[in-house]
């Protein structure tokens, strides 16, 4: 779909086109992996694989479902927000917040495998973006920012020794950098180093659509920091450009990982070169006589000693695995019976099946396509593209819907519903995302499309297609040339002509970008019977 390798030596950015927002990254010896955040999305944190720092697969999810009951619930905007991944004597460990809750450590001595049950490390909300950091005398600390929402305040990084095996913090938390008292505001997102016997904190500031990395430093954990700016959107195309990581090669180069917020496609990630200057960092390419980088948008890639095979994330499905595949993410915690692998199209499990059963799961009556629990969904992969997917209705029972959605702030469906008649009726929906289920609901709009009494087979095409930019202004400044993108599903019963195209132009969600795919649902409030299932043969996607 994108692929950030240009085969001949040489990467275009961003080196993945897709949500992988707020991105951290390690190297443990010729392996790189970086996690992100996954907000109310389960399973939660993909954990990404690479051997070049330019073509990245998903190979695991850090947690199965997101902490704590209420997010059995898709909580628009809250759950698990900006991770570090770090590697001590043998351990992953994966520090990450959840602002109303705390900051939690999980584990891990395989990174493909099974990660330890998280354990809440700091009770309470405010805190975020924490980072644990690893000294030379054996002692370890943690450094973290705050939330506004959540605090009062924002601006501030807090700095608290932690007990070594990342269980717990100990000692006083202290204030070590203000951005308040500076020209750094909304400085977040710290990542701690240490070299030549000074300890970094790389922090963006400017906010996430405007702002710049900015770069700490001390000979003294707790400080006092000096700062500097050391990268710049300039006169590069590349608007923030906000947190990320700096990793290393087997061959002494550095790079710097980090993103970029392309408002519906969500925060796409961006590689660039770093050099040093009087034991400062400087990420990008200088330009004249500037101190700081900008970014690139073509470069050579980075030498890491040997030449790896082009990849990119999956997208396309055929459902042939025994398990749920490692692109997909729920709207919230998942419950074991919502969906079944490996089946035939009559739901039932089969060897070498080839479909996915997706049970009508219960919900009360009214409530919007965008809230359902059970959103089976995917993150756009490319500026353009086109999905198309078939699903069997056979299964479907009165009072059961499924259908097609488009899951952004604002989003459309093409939805399937089966009446107490057995009739098939066809809607299209239209609705406004709410940020948090515990608002009221926004009332959708359906308008009814079609009406159908044999069939089995549905078809949807799902279209993303570049419409133009626009300017924005944030904060009191301008982001120039923003992508705008229109989206369209269709449907058919033949997978040959497509009809009742419903389209909407694309808005990100509350911090994520736009999102697709299947669902089914019972509504439990006026039909209590028993709830049926759809079958999904396939999920296909072409650019």
């Amino acid at each position: 779909m994108w692929t950030a390798d240009l085969g001949n030596g040489r990467f275009r950015n961003p080196i993945l086109y897709a949500d992988y927002s707020d991105p951290d990254a390690i190297r443990v010896g010729d392996d790189y992996f970086m996690i992100s955040s996954s907000f109310s999305n389960a399973p939660a944190m993909p954990l990404l694989h690479s051997k070049d720092l330019v073509n990245w697969k998903v190979v695991n999810y850090i947690l199965p479902e997101v902490p704590e009951f209420r997010y059995r619930n898709p909580i628009h905007g809250c759950g698990v927000w900006a991770p570090a991944i770090r590697y001590h004597e043998g351990i992953y460990y994966v520090c990450f917040p959840m602002p109303d809750e705390g900051i939690y450590m999980t584990t891990a001595t395989d990174p493909y495998g099974k990660w330890s049950r998280p354990v809440n490390i700091r009770p309470g909300a405010g805190w975020i973006d924490p980072c644990p950091f690893w000294d030379d005398d054996g002692k370890a600390y943690l450094v973290a920012g705050v939330a506004k929402s959540r605090i009062g305040y924002k601006s501030v990084l807090h700095m608290v020794e932690m007990k070594p095996d990342g269980s717990g913090l100990t000692g006083e938390e202290k204030v070590i950098f203000d951005g308040n008292l500076n020209d750094q505001i909304t400085i977040e997102g710290p990542k701690m180093y240490k070299r030549n016997g000074w300890y970094y904190i790389f922090a963006p500031a400017g906010g996430v659509k405007t702002g710049w990395q900015t770069v700490l430093r001390s000979k003294n954990v707790f400080g006092p920091y000096e700062y500097k700016v050391v990268m710049r959107q300039g006169d590069s195309p590349v608007n923030g450009p906000h947190q990320g990581a700096w990793v290393d090669t087997v061959t002494g180069q550095d790079w710097f990982i980090h993103f970029q917020d392309v408002y519906a496609a969500g925060r796409i990630t961006h590689l660039q070169p770093m050099s040093w200057d009087n034991d400062w960092p400087v990420i990008g390419v200088r330009k004249g006589d500037e101190d700081y980088g900008e970014p690139v948008m073509e470069y050579e890639k980075p030498d890491v000693g040997a030449e790896y095979d082009i990849c990119e994330p999956d997208t396309t499905d055929e459902f042939t695995g025994e398990s749920l595949g490692l692109q997909w993410q729920w709207n919230a915690n998942p419950d074991n019976d919502w969906a079944e692998y490996g089946t035939d199209k009559d739901g039932r499990k089969v060897q070498g099946g080839s479909y996915i059963r997706l049970n009508a799961v219960p919900r009360v009556s009214n409530r919007p396509i965008g809230d359902y629990r059970n959103l089976l969904l995917q993150k756009w992969p490319a500026p353009e593209f086109t999905c198309e997917a078939r699903i069997n209705i056979s299964g479907m029972k009165p009072g059961d819907n499924a259908g097609y959605v488009s899951l952004g702030r604002k989003y459309i469906a093409l939805d399937i519903s089966k009446s107490e008649n057995g009739k098939i009726n066809m809607y299209a929906v239209t609705g406004i995302q709410q940020f948090d289920c515990d608002q009221a609901y926004t009332s959708e709009d359906r308008q009814h499309i079609g009406e159908y009494t044999d069939i089995e087979d549905v078809y949807f095409r799902y279209t993303v297609k570049r419409i133009g930019t626009k300017d924005h202004v944030e904060a009191g400044l301008q982001v120039k040339n923003a992508p705008e993108e229109l989206i369209t599903i269709e449907v058919s019963t033949d997978g040959k002509q497509y009809t009742n195209p419903v389209s909407v132009k694309a808005e990100a969600g509350r911090w994520v970008g736009v999102k697709s795919g299947l669902y089914a649902s019972h509504d439990n409030g006026i039909l209590k019977n028993e709830s049926g299932y759809i079958t999904a043969d396939y999920v296909r996607y072409t650019d």
